[in-house]
């Protein structure tokens, strides 16, 4: 009975890391199964509680420090990006006018649709925009001209 116990805890605790997704509960869902285990193999409550805590706590301590390590993104690691990573922060031109419900921009060399990064503003053909960020197949552009757009969305308050 104690087994089935900690392997409903642990599925609660995974669970419950699926939504804030920050690698902490995870660790103690770990330390569940593996008192489950415990449980399993006829170990009193004190030592399942044991393996619980010892098992939780080496997972918070190496474990997860290797996972966080592992999925920064290149941007955070100071690593050469790539994929969409690579694309935002560059420069595009503008093929078709960019609004709020269409655009076309070429990005190295690439066609990609286009929004803007603020709905309000619109991009003629022509004109010069960087990527602020990429939605799935479609790039969110702001004015290149930094001293003609005032600061860029990163720096609004």
């Amino acid at each position: 009975m104690d087994a089935v116990v900690w392997i409903v805890l642990g599925v609660l605790l995974a669970v419950a890391e699926i939504f804030t997704t920050t690698l902490f509960l995870i660790m103690f869902g770990a330390g569940a199964f593996a008192a489950a285990g415990a449980a399993a193999l006829g170990a009193p409550v004190a030592v399942q509680a044991l393996v619980f805590a010892v098992v939780s706590a080496l997972s918070l301590v190496v474990v997860r420090p290797v996972i966080r390590r592992h999925t920064r993104s290149a941007l955070e690691s100071g690593e050469q990006p790539f994929g969409v990573e690579a694309i935002e922060g560059s420069t595009a031109l503008v093929l078709e006018r960019v609004d709020a419900e269409h655009g076309l921009v070429k990005i190295d060399g690439e066609l990609w649709t286009a929004r803007p990064y603020d709905t309000t503003q619109t991009f003629e053909p022509g004109q010069r925009v960087r990527v602020i960020k990429v939605r799935g197949a479609t790039a969110l552009v702001w004015q290149d001209d930094v001293s003609s757009a005032g600061e860029l969305p990163e720096a609004r308050g």
